[in-house]
């Protein structure tokens, strides 16, 4: 015997494949609400770690800077003071110089020739000045030349001036004050022995 349903079938599976439909629109959503929540929580996990390595990279830069900052400073200390060291060297190493023009100056002047100004810049002399004739100019211009402590004289100017009520020559001339020391400065005396 043969069994026939009457009862509407259709539209059973039809209301299943609809509830069917529902439960997976509702799964996929929840799905989908659960992996978008778990992607934000993961980019709000790396957001954070970044920011807090930005953080920890501008401490540090900041940190840095003032080192930087510091090490400018001393650098700027050391060249100041190596200015200065070698300002009080080259003080120290030229302080005989006036010594020894002014010594040497007394040694070669010769007799006639008048000084009117000395002028010292480095090691570069400007002496001015009044001769009774011109050849005493050039006595003074070869002992210049002959000094151990003095070279390179040099005449610039030679002019006729009235001086008081004589007549003179007004002269300018330059010369070099060297570094080098003579082993014997000529003229000086020669040390006295003791004996006891």
């Amino acid at each position: 015997m043969m069994r026939i349903n009457l009862l509407p079938h259709r539209a059973e599976k039809r209301r299943a494949r609809q509830i069917q439909f529902i439960a997976l629109c509702v799964i996929s959503l929840l799905l989908g609400a659960i992996l978008v929540g778990v992607v934000q929580v993961a980019i709000s996990a790396q957001i954070s770690y970044q920011e807090r390595r930005n953080d920890y990279l501008k401490k540090e830069t900041e940190v840095l800077d003032k080192q930087i900052a510091e090490i400018k400073k001393l650098r700027e200390e050391t060249r100041a003071l190596l200015e200065r060291k070698n300002v009080v060297e080259n003080l120290q190493s030229t302080r005989s110089d006036v010594v020894h023009l002014l010594d040497q100056m007394l040694r070669i002047l010769p007799e006639g020739v008048y000084l009117k100004s000395l002028k010292q810049t480095g090691n570069h002399i400007e002496l001015e000045g009044f001769a009774q004739a011109n050849a005493r100019v050039s006595t003074l211009m070869r002992a210049i030349d002959n000094s151990p402590w003095l070279e390179s004289a040099n005449l610039v100017i030679v002019s006729a001036a009235n001086v008081g009520q004589g007549r003179t020559n007004q002269f300018k001339l330059t010369f070099k004050l060297t570094k080098k020391q003579a082993t014997a400065i000529k003229g000086a005396p020669a040390p006295a022995s003791q004996n006891k």
